[in-house]
């Protein structure tokens, strides 16, 4: 296969993988048991300005390009100014999940809890599919990146600093704005817990018939 070809097919599965991501957290937000931790931010924000939390994603994606290019200045790599188009992708696959699944809307608490992991399923596969196209890191893990190796850390152990980071944020905001928590509950922890697990079985499974092998 054409070398020019397999980067357009990467590029299309890396779109392809914020598609998912982008149903996966409109599925676990509307679980009502709390959202994941990169979108607890604008999900608390969606719900106080007239603005949806695909928008308030897109906002979050461009500061976080912006942090990564404070934190680096010279260094930072050019190639990767191509993260300034993964907001707006990821952005408005959020507003279209939630659009799909706008009817979905779980009354018992164990529905709620398989709408949560049907959702996390979805976030686990559009991780892996944005990790095996290997063309453009998102903003969000981007920045980790670019803290991590900036003071010389894991990637793991700054990326839960960063996710806890967020949902304190979000978990302040809520506070303010409506004195109570909203949106942040136990399907917030669930998500951050079981999503890594499970893009480790999903890469097992594609692993199986050499998938990365046909990108390569």
């Amino acid at each position: 296969m054409n070398v020019d070809v397999k980067i357009l097919i990467r590029f299309f599965i890396f779109i392809l993988g914020l598609f998912f991501m982008g149903l996966g957290i409109s599925l676990t937000t509307k679980s009502t048991l709390g959202t994941s931790p990169i979108s607890s931010i604008p999900y608390e924000l969606s719900m106080i300005f007239p603005v949806t939390m695909g928008q308030f994603t897109f906002l979050l994606s461009l500061l976080c390009v912006i942090a990564e290019i404070l934190i680096l200045r010279r260094d930072f790599p050019k190639g990767q100014l191509f993260q300034l188009l993964v907001g707006p992708f990821f952005g408005a696959f959020i507003d279209v999940g939630m659009f799909i699944f706008g009817s979905v809307n779980p009354s018992l608490y164990v529905e709620k809890v398989i709408v949560l992991l049907i959702g996390c399923i979805f976030l686990a596969l559009g991780i892996y599919l944005q990790i095996v196209a290997n063309v453009i890191i998102n903003p969000g893990e981007g920045l980790v990146k670019t803290i991590a190796n900036k003071l010389e850390k894991e990637f793991g152990g700054i990326k839960v600093m960063f996710d806890s980071t967020l949902v304190v944020v979000a978990l302040i905001i809520s506070l303010l704005a409506f004195g109570k928590l909203e949106g942040l509950r136990e399907g917030t922890i669930i998500s951050a817990l079981v999503v890594g697990y499970i893009t480790k079985i999903i890469s097992k499974l594609f692993s199986c018939i050499n998938f990365e092998k046909l990108l390569y």
